[in-house]
């Protein structure tokens, strides 16, 4: 039986990319969710980000979206009015979250997915921009 892993996946996004190739070149197929196009339901991210362990202001994008624009670097905006925004804008949602099993984790680097993915690489990886990630760092 394959492992069940999804992504909330950007293509737009070389992190996002990075991940998703890690991932299959452990050996899995996962769900791949484009959350700008099919954005998770309230209660869905506010348990995603939970279970990765971080704060609702860890979990929001501020490059290259409306964050400040918005009003959402003030510190004293609502886990609330944050998690609206991320809801309204979905670019404002950090990526990737990736899900499976052993737990859930926003990818930021992308070699985090190592730490729960059900299988490990098979040998090195090699990043878009030439990083390469060992097989054993686990």
């Amino acid at each position: 039986m394959t492992p069940s892993v999804t992504i909330w996946h950007n293509p737009g996004c070389g992190t996002s990319r990075n991940t998703l190739a890690m991932i299959r070149a452990a050996g899995i197929e996962p769900t791949i969710v484009e959350y700008l196009k099919t954005p998770p339901t309230r209660d869905a991210l506010v348990t995603a980000i939970a279970s990765a362990g971080l704060t609702v202001r860890e979990a929001a994008r501020q490059k290259g979206t409306p964050f400040a624009e918005l009003g959402l670097d003030d510190p004293s905006v609502s886990d609330d009015r944050l998690l609206d925004a991320m809801l309204e804008h979905p670019i404002l949602i950090n990526r990737p979250f990736v899900f499976t099993a052993r737990g859930v984790r926003l990818c930021r680097p992308s070699e985090t997915v190592l730490e729960i993915l059900p299988a490990p690489l098979p040998g090195d990886f090699t990043k878009e921009d030439g990083e390469v990630v060992p097989a054993e760092r686990r």
